[in-house]
């Protein structure tokens, strides 16, 4: 991808680090594997230092990993660098970057001793950070500030698309105008919806339009997940990790979302299959949204851990992991209103997750009868979210929750355009980025 970068929020945050942190800590970038980590890390070196090592570990040599065996001549380490990597490093201007560092696990446990040397700031990225075989003999730091990354939202996938000018509107929330161009939003929110949110499908659907090349390379992510999977995991969990990641979509098309054990095989239960859906979880390609059985703060207090729905990282792996044909998601509203929703709920997950301050659970009562999709902590508002893929706006739970807790306000996301009421706002499901 060196010939397009796109343009990535988190650039903001790296900067912020680098500012406030003044080599007194190293930032850590974690997430799953291929949603752009490396590209947007070296090219913050390459903007904001005089010069920078991008140490690979899944290619570094033994010698240069052997480097960090012993610590005890920093000297010796940093002249060793300079040499094998061809560049100069110059103190207080210049970056090491540990890229994929969890291939290396003493890299990172020296991180402590580099910051206290203090000579250059340092960056690590990682995918499966958290993996227990990549921890379990070092000392993890504290010398580390953590940051996630997560796939391209809609609002970088319009940036990507150079709809310049309709995330100005979208910025400034003018619904009015908005409003004029919703057929034009809503065929862009599709096109997301196919391709995701993963830079190396966004970019060949931006230079090139062909959408079996963006199914291709899908699959090839997908592809490489699993082998991640039979490669790191512990052997006994494999197929059962499998079987989860697998059972997603048909667990999404569920009417109430929420995970079934029993789906996976007849009398699983809960203590069969934790460790891989940890797993998945620890690997940044699933996401888990418990139920809490009241709405106040904080919602931490009032979560059920034995509920929860899982979802998949980006969209668009979505749809080829279920095979859905890309003229299906593509053409008409099929996409939003198939499979209950499956989609449209992952696809406002995904965008609600990347915010900041942002705390993500669903509500239902003890007997079912009342569900709300997503009940969002946002700094300090409680928001009960409901998301309604289809025509049909009845908003029986919704209505039925904020008469019960008077002091919220409920926000719907729908196709329909953006009207505010008493009791609730309904957000075009285009605009969800821009809701909170």
């Amino acid at each position: 991808m060196a010939d397009i970068i796109f343009k990535r929020k988190i650039y903001s945050k790296l900067k912020e680090w680098k500012e406030t942190s003044k080599g007194k800590t190293a930032l850590l970038l974690e997430g799953a594997r291929r949603i752009g980590k490396s590209t947007i890390v070296e090219k913050f070196a390459q903007k904001e230092y005089r010069s920078y090592i991008l140490i690979d570990f899944n290619e570094a040599s033994k010698g240069v990993k052997g480097l960090f065996d012993d610590l005890m001549d920093m000297d010796y380490i940093f002249l060793y660098l300079q040499n094998i990597y061809k560049t100069t490093l110059y103190e207080r201007e210049s970056v090491i970057i540990f890229d994929e560092v969890q291939q290396c696990p003493k890299a990172r446990q020296a991180i402590k001793y580099l910051i206290k040397d203090g000579r250059y700031d340092y960056i690590e990225t990682g995918s499966l950070i958290s993996i227990k075989k990549n921890v379990e003999n070092i000392l993890i730091p504290s010398e580390e500030r953590h940051l996630n990354m997560y796939p391209m939202d809609f609002e970088e996938f319009l940036c990507a698309m150079s709809k310049t000018q309709l995330l100005q509107l979208l910025g400034k929330k003018d619904w009015a105008c908005l409003s004029s161009m919703q057929q034009m939003l809503t065929e862009l929110l599709r096109q997301y919806y196919f391709v995701g949110g993963m830079p190396e499908a966004v970019k060949a659907y931006v230079e090139r339009g062909d959408i079996w090349e963006v199914r291709a390379i899908q699959n090839k992510i997908i592809t490489a997940y699993r082998n991640d999977m039979s490669k790191h995991a512990p052997l006994q969990q494999v197929q059962r990790i499998n079987m989860v990641w697998n059972s997603i979509p048909s667990q999404l098309a569920r009417d109430n979302k929420k995970f079934i054990y029993g789906a996976l095989k007849k009398g699983a239960r809960a203590n069969d299959f934790e460790i891989a859906i940890q797993w998945l979880i620890d690997a940044g390609l699933v996401y888990k949204v418990h139920r809490v059985n009241k709405a106040a703060l904080p919602l931490k207090f009032y979560e059920d851990m034995s509920a929860f729905k899982l979802f998949l990282l980006d969209s668009g792996l979505l749809g080829a992991l279920s095979e859905t044909p890309p003229q299906q998601m593509l053409i008409g509203n099929n996409v939003f209103e198939e499979y209950k929703g499956a989609f449209t709920e992952n696809y406002v997950l995904q965008q609600l997750k990347s915010l900041p301050h942002t705390f993500i659970y669903y509500y239902s009562n003890d007997n079912s009868t009342l569900e709300i999709d997503f009940v969002v902590q946002h700094n300090t508002s409680i928001i009960p979210v409901e998301v309604k893929a289809e025509e049909n706006l009845r908003a029986k739970s919704l209505r039925q929750f904020t008469t019960d807790n008077p002091t919220l306000h409920g926000l719907r996301f729908s196709m329909s355009g953006y009207r505010e009421q008493d009791w609730m706002t309904n957000v075009p499901l285009w605009a969800v980025r821009w809701a909170l």
